[in-house]
């Protein structure tokens, strides 16, 4: 269940990161994952989306199906294209003809996910950009502070768009003024990056994760053009399970200002991911 938030989001607004797992019978785990989530399908998702207000969606593709992105393009459609998009995980062996497909199937962007593993080598990074800048996709990014602090300038340098997952991973209890997060400003400043400010996952103090305050009012001050906002449903990992929609109050609260909210929750997703083109 999920608390109504104290105000529901704009219309259009999107959820531009939150995951599906099953139903297992039709879409079983990839065999390489670190750990087994329950599932979480569509309806559930749709419940707690029609709660907060959200209208339009991301999902990525999570860890636990390694490259098998068929469970995360099924919910794409179940969605509808009007409304939703995919972050894929691929490796070398795509081919281009495949990665067209998946354009047409409503990907936008390949994630690389150096916490959680299983999944594209990093050491693909600069060649998949190149394969995927005629596309128009992007690349997305999940790393800790200290691989921020040593990517950074590469990715800047990346021919296509950067999305950076969960406020660049830089733990709250560091401070802004920390070289990680100074590392992740820079990438901002290049131009290049977007990131995320799903902040709970950054929060060194936990639940309510108050402490993380600092980090997306410094982000949202950096590049409010080119931040973005989402749930992280179904929360993998996080116990306790946070509230999506007392997620989405915090966020309200720490980004008072209408109509930067608005930039985020609406204009800036529907610049980055095609929407405003739907």
């Amino acid at each position: 269940m999920v608390t109504p938030p104290q105000v529901q989001a704009p219309p259009l607004s999107c959820d531009c990161h939150f995951h599906i797992f099953g139903p297992y019978d039709r879409f079983p785990l990839d065999a390489g994952r670190r750990y087994t989530p329950p599932p979480a399908l569509v309806p559930d998702y749709l419940a707690m989306a029609y709660t907060v207000g959200l209208q339009r969606m991301v999902i990525v593709q999570p860890s636990p199906y390694g490259t098998d992105n068929r469970a995360t393009l099924d919910a794409v459609e179940s969605f509808g294209h009007h409304r939703a998009v995919a972050v894929a995980v691929i490796d070398d062996s795509f081919d281009d003809t495949t990665l067209r497909n998946m354009n047409d199937a409503g990907v936008r962007g390949v994630r690389f996910n150096l916490v959680s593993g299983n999944g594209t080598p990093v050491e693909q990074l600069q060649t998949m950009a190149r394969r995927l800048a005629p596309l128009g996709w992007h690349i997305q990014v999940y790393a800790e502070g200290e691989t921020m602090l040593e990517l950074g300038a590469t990715l800047a340098r990346l021919p296509v768009p950067v999305v950076i997952d969960h406020c660049g991973g830089v733990m709250a209890a560091l401070g802004t003024a920390h070289p990680q997060f100074q590392a992740v400003l820079r990438l901002l400043d290049s131009g290049n990056a977007w990131i995320k400010t799903c902040s709970y996952r950054v929060s060194s103090a936990g639940a309510p994760y108050a402490d993380a305050e600092a980090n997306v009012k410094a982000l949202v001050a950096a590049a409010p053009e080119r931040c973005l906002w989402g749930t992280d449903w179904p929360h993998p990992g996080m116990d306790p399970i946070p509230d999506a929609g007392k997620l989405f109050d915090q966020f309200r609260a720490w980004v008072p200002d209408v109509a930067t909210r608005q930039h985020i929750l609406v204009d800036n997703p529907a610049r980055l991911y095609g929407f405003a083109a739907m």
